[in-house]
């Protein structure tokens, strides 16, 4: 396909043309038509939020199968679409819509299509929600775009100028296109010209996306001890096992997890010349250090897949994912929706992270999501983490998960001290965040030339912005959110929604000038405090704000890692797989901020899991680290399960109440939640809502409610909780009663099973 028919052609793929547009692939041979073919009756999906596949006919020649891609039309408009069943020869297909074109490139895959029917129904989502995920890349399905290069032909020139000679050098080199050519050798496009007309050169046309070098099975990884060889022998059993298989990997930080799963990934690639692996991990921040990892392994970098990949390395990756080429693939939660022909193996790093949970859109976890894929694709799954999920923990204590255990640091490398400091007892100074105690442990490493690290997980300046003449309070328009300042950009930005203004001279509601004082502390508030105690240190901070892209990210973790920054203040993007041999003091300057969210189940054990996650970056090395935790309530089970560094006591703890109350693991938890652009039309829909619930046995319905934040983006939220036992089927549930209710087209409803966030 010429570029210029692939550019028509994509057109067709990312928009929607018109019924009385002309086809765009031959699909027909002349005089070929329905009148003289037998019709086959055929099931199309379409990337849409739409109940189910709408029906059509195509001429039975065509042998269209499951998952191929057509264009079909939904009204006036020709829409592209997956086929998601075939009956042959049906002659009641005859009065049905025609199927206007079939489309290049692979099927879909029957396990993607399954899982896709398994997660819509489970979620309680329109298929084509699913589909929309599947198929991103459409440009993908077509043939990849081309370009010239020049090469040596390897027959000299009959005449070597010294122009023609240095043409010839850059050329051994590399291919390069014939103007680039022209610019490395410092020459007029006429000497390459001359080259390629004499047969020096060959132009040659090579794909923009070629295939990904295959990973290199023959390379060793790195050296392991007993502990971890032992774990690697019985991951690696499982693998040669086969068919469907959960592993609980789980070993304290700095354990080596990540070398053992390796082990089991190369063991996967090497039973099976197609055989296809997904590492998920939690942050695309951290996919710069895993892409390093695995090339050092491997010999050649993973295939990426995350949101910040370019539209070129999308469609590159899709369409090698889906041919089966792409071996070894990590990437975010959405990896888990690549149409994966032959996918052998899946591994989610740190299994525990809260951000495997997407909040907008199609809701979903895609830990849970992956077991099930891994289970409908007869495969192993492998679940890695220092600080496990109840829900994990549970599973494996009941035999259902393999348990894996690492308990020791690799090496000579030791588990920090951790200790507390009461504030109530040992306060910092009025107007400042950090307790002597934390200011003395942080100088007494730089005295040593080793690094801190404080811990505050709140970006910007301060998370309120407070007018001391009236009392009025800065918040997000048509939100219920507080603006927080970020006082280097001298910005007040909400959080929720992305809405920023710059801060007002004036306060908005009484005029009183510079009357706004800062409520407070973000790391940007711990980053001026520290710059006025040691103000010859190299400080610097890490979040979302300072790093938005990878190679941000990856520019910082390097200078960490080299020693060239002294103190770091950063927040929860610290916590998660950073490995800095120099570290050994780690503050957290407030332990107590996530626990105050009354309405989330989970606070307990997030706070120990983000809390122990940061305290282990801490000693990872030769060095002893050390934690040190301010907290308001050191009595708190939480505080005193960090310091004791006792994971199991406080889990069993949170399991015995999770137990009490029949909350998951324990049992099933379901949200909706219920929008409107009004506040009345609201609680008339919630209450319509409620008005229509099903009543079943062993399950709690609370609600309606106003939602903790009871306004975003002008839409007013009320919220239904429900919890159910085990053995109750809230998907079912769920499904029954939005069918049983009609609402007002202003009005939105969203499902979130297994919910999370309690926002």
């Amino acid at each position: 396909m010429s570029n210029t028919a692939r550019k028509r052609a994509l057109e067709a793929l990312k928009g929607q043309r018109a019924a009385t547009a002309g086809p765009l692939f031959a699909v027909m041979e002349e005089g070929e038509g329905f009148a003289h073919d037998t019709i086959d009756k055929v099931a199309v999906l379409f990337p849409l939020p739409l109940p189910e596949p709408f029906d059509y006919r195509a001429p039975s020649s065509w042998g269209l199968k499951p998952g191929a891609h057509v264009i079909a039309p939904i009204g006036s408009r020709l829409v592209r679409g997956v086929v998601w069943n075939v009956e042959v020869n049906n002659p009641g297909a005859a009065n049905l819509k025609a199927i206007d074109q079939v489309l290049p490139g692979p099927l879909v895959p029957d396990m993607s299509r399954a899982f896709l029917d398994w997660a819509a129904k489970y979620l309680v989502r329109p298929p084509g929600d699913f589909l929309r995920m599947i198929v991103r890349s459409p440009d993908a399905l077509l043939d990849p775009p081309t370009f010239n290069v020049v090469t040596p032909s390897g027959q000299p020139p009959p005449k070597l100028t010294e122009a023609r000679a240095r043409v010839m050098a850059e050329a051994a080199k590399e291919a390069l296109s014939a103007a680039e050519l022209a610019r490395r050798a410092d020459v007029s496009s006429a000497v390459v010209k001359g080259l390629i007309d004499c047969g020096a050169l060959n132009r040659v046309e090579i794909s923009e996306d070629p295939p990904f070098p295959e990973p290199d099975l023959g390379m060793k990884g790195k050296p392991l001890s007993g502990i971890q060889q032992a774990a690697s022998d019985e991951v690696c059993a499982y693998v040669r096992k086969g068919g469907f298989h959960v592993t609980l990997l789980d070993g304290v930080t700095g354990s080596g997890k990540t070398e053992v799963y390796l082990e089991a990934v190369a063991e996967t690639l090497a039973l099976a010349p197609d055989a296809q692996v997904l590492v998920l991990i939690p942050e695309i921040a951290l996919t710069q250090a895993a892409m390093a990892r695995f090339e050092a392994r491997f010999g050649v970098k993973p295939v990426e897949w995350h949101s910040n990949i370019t539209q070129k390395a999308r469609r590159r990756a899709w369409r090698e994912v889906a041919c089966g080429r792409a071996r070894l693939v990590v990437g975010a939660r959405s990896a888990l929706f690549l149409p994966f022909p032959n996918l052998k193996l899946i591994v989610i790093d740190e299994e525990h992270d809260p951000s495997y949970k997407q909040e907008e859109g199609v809701i979903y976890q895609a830990r849970d999501l992956a077991v099930a894929r891994a289970k409908l694709g007869h495969c192993g799954i492998i679940l890695a983490s220092a600080t496990p999920s109840l829900e994990t923990l549970v599973n494996a204590q009941q035999g259902r998960y393999a348990h894996v255990k690492l308990p020791s640091r690799h090496g000579v490398a030791e588990m920090p001290d951790v200790e507390l400091i009461d504030l109530k007892y040992d306060p910092p100074e009025k107007g400042r965040w950090l307790s002597p105690k934390l200011i003395t442990a942080a100088g007494e490493a730089l005295s040593r030339g080793e690094q801190s690290l404080f811990y505050m997980n709140r970006r910007g300046y301060a998370p309120l912005t407070l007018c001391k003449a009236c009392g009025h309070r800065m918040k997000s328009p048509e939100t219920e959110s507080w603006l927080v300042e970020h006082k280097y950009s001298g910005r007040l930005v909400c959080h929720l929604t992305g809405f920023s203004i710059p801060k007002p001279k004036a306060c908005p509601e009484c005029g009183t000038p510079d009357s706004f004082v800062s409520i407070g502390p973000g790391v940007e508030r711990i980053h001026e405090e520290v710059l006025e105690l040691f103000p010859n240190a190299r400080i610097e901070i890490f979040s979302s704000d300072t790093t938005p892209n990878g190679d941000a990210v990856r520019d910082l973790v390097g200078r960490m890692e080299r020693s060239e920054i002294d103190i770091l203040i950063g927040t929860q993007i610290v916590a998660k797989g950073h490995n800095f041999p120099n570290l050994t003091f780690v503050g957290v300057v407030d332990a107590d901020a996530a626990l105050n969210n009354s309405t989330d189940i989970r606070a307990g054990e997030r706070t120990f899991q983000l809390i122990s996650q940061v305290a282990g970056r801490a000693g990872r090395h030769e060095r002893k680290g050390r934690a040190l935790i301010q907290t308001y309530i050191p009595e708190e089970p939480v505080m005193q399960g960090l310091k004791s560094q006792d994971r199991d006591t406080f889990m069993n703890l949170v399991a015995r109440e999770r137990e009490q109350f029949g909350m998951p693991p324990y049992g099933r938890l379901a949200a909706i939640i219920v929008s409107a652009p009004d506040e009345k039309l609201a609680n008339e829909a919630a209450k319509q809502m409620g008005e229509k619930a099903p009543h079943t046995e062993g399950l709690d319905l609370w609600g309606p409610a106003p939602a903790p934040l009871a306004v975003i983006r002008g839409m007013h939220r009320r919220r239904f909780l429900i919890r159910a036992d085990r053995g109750i089927d809230v998907s079912a549930f769920l499904a029954a009663w939005a069918s049983r209710v009609k609402l007002h087209s202003a009005v939105r409803v969203q499902i979130d099973v297994d919910p999370y966030s309690f926002l």
